[in-house]
């Protein structure tokens, strides 16, 4: 078992040992794995070595967890402002900006009105690439829709107001992903800027039987990355565009329920990660019209115990993801460091909940070599992670009490 560290007030001091990194052997044996657990799908194997199950790694960066803000109420998306202060969703459909000393706004006013329940409410944040000048901040949000249904959909607004009174103006409503649906899970949500401008957005499948078939077909947004313009219009070079039948909007099909998207600043390519069913949460690179599997393939098995579709993990046409965990680790918001810590420059972090922790993958280009589980000492779901403009990695637990918490290496 790994130890723990116990926290102390408010702060943690992270493991500081090594082991075998990469892929090493010790003793002749093949590395221990980080995930250790049986997998809840029984049979099925990786469709190439290091796609699952990557040696355990612990960093020796020493960093301690301070705490930033904390009163949050079921807080989803964190984005930083130019200036210091930072920008967060409530899933109970608010935003409230924290200052760095963790002072809490009052709710902003003129957001719409927010299907909240289940899993439904406020999610993904992004500000425009030209936002010290026009002040738009996007978000994704469920909406109301009619008969008792409701849908993903994303609007922008100018961020102003007074201190006292902060507000997004003017807002509008630039995105509603089709068809709407009587069900408030696996809903997407999490959006994000590529290097060119255009927005990508995660739709979910609803977790419905019409919404897992949709996945595969191109008359609808569910299961689906679209890519969008500023203003909400299909860019022309995505790839259906023209295509008789097929949503203009659609980027990349085949997903299940995508909360996990960042921008790789060095390759500039998307990267998703998606919740699976009982196993198979999977990371994916999703690259323009091609399929991803869902649920033609699954690493995973369904929550009943029955395999998903026939049971089967590999298809001709179909894409393998890059990564995937079986049993899941619930993944929320992802992050590519990019700051001081020279050992954790290039890795992957990615929010838990299940996994109670932040999931730390060491990358060799594509492919993931090594694997550790941080902050599980807090023993909290976590459901963003960002890296600050002071280079430091910051951290979003939710439920009722949500706190900020602020990663500080030492000397």
């Amino acid at each position: 078992m790994r130890r723990l560290i116990p926290i102390l007030a408010l702060s943690v001091l992270a493991a500081c040992g090594q082991r075998p990194a990469q892929g090493a052997a010790t003793n002749g044996q093949p590395p221990a794995p980080e995930e250790t657990r049986p997998p809840n799908a029984k049979g099925q194997h990786p469709a190439f070595p290091g796609q699952t199950r990557a040696p355990a790694l612990t960093t020796a960066t020493r960093f301690q967890v301070t705490t930033v803000a904390r009163g949050l109420d079921h807080p989803w998306s964190l984005v930083f402002l130019p200036d210091g202060r930072m920008l967060v969703s409530e899933r109970v459909g608010r935003l409230r900006l924290a200052r760095p000393g963790g002072a809490l706004s009052p709710p902003l006013g003129g957001l719409p009105k927010v299907a909240t329940g289940q899993q439904a409410g406020l999610f993904g944040l992004a500000l425009d690439p030209g936002f010290g000048t026009n002040r738009l901040v996007y978000f994704a949000y469920e909406e109301p829709r009619a008969g008792g249904r409701s849908g993903l959909s994303v609007a922008r607004g100018k961020l102003g107001g007074t201190a006292a009174a902060p507000a997004l103006q003017a807002v509008q409503v630039i995105f509603r992903a089709e068809p709407a649906m009587a069900s408030k899970a696996n809903l997407g949500g999490r959006i994000v800027f590529g290097p060119d401008g255009t927005l990508f957005v995660g739709v979910g499948d609803h977790f419905v039987p019409q919404g897992q078939a949709d996945a595969q077909k191109l008359d609808n947004d569910l299961g689906k990355v679209v890519r969008i313009d500023r203003d909400g219009s299909a860019p022309k070079d995505n790839p259906f565009v023209g295509k008789a039948g097929a949503r203009p909007e659609i980027w990349s099909i085949g997903h299940r329920n995508i909360e996990s998207a960042a921008i790789n600043p060095w390759t500039h390519q998307l990267w998703t990660v998606e919740h699976g069913p009982r196993g198979g949460d999977e990371i994916n690179i999703p690259r323009a019209g091609k399929n991803y599997g869902w649920p033609v393939i699954s690493y995973g098995e369904d929550y009943s115990g029955e395999a998903v579709g026939a049971g089967i993990t590999a298809k001709p046409g179909l894409e393998q993801p890059v990564y995937y965990w079986d049993p899941v680790i619930a993944p929320s918001g992802m992050l590519f460091y990019d700051g001081p810590v020279a050992e954790w420059k290039g890795n992957l972090f990615i929010a838990g909940m299940i996994a109670q922790g932040v999931v730390r993958l060491v990358l060799d280009g594509d492919k993931v070599v090594g694997e550790e589980r941080l902050l599980t000492d807090l023993k909290k779901r976590v459901r963003d992670v960002r890296q600050g403009p002071d280079g430091l990695i910051y951290v979003v637990t939710e439920r009722a009490n949500g706190t900020i918490y602020k990663l500080v290496p030492k000397a």
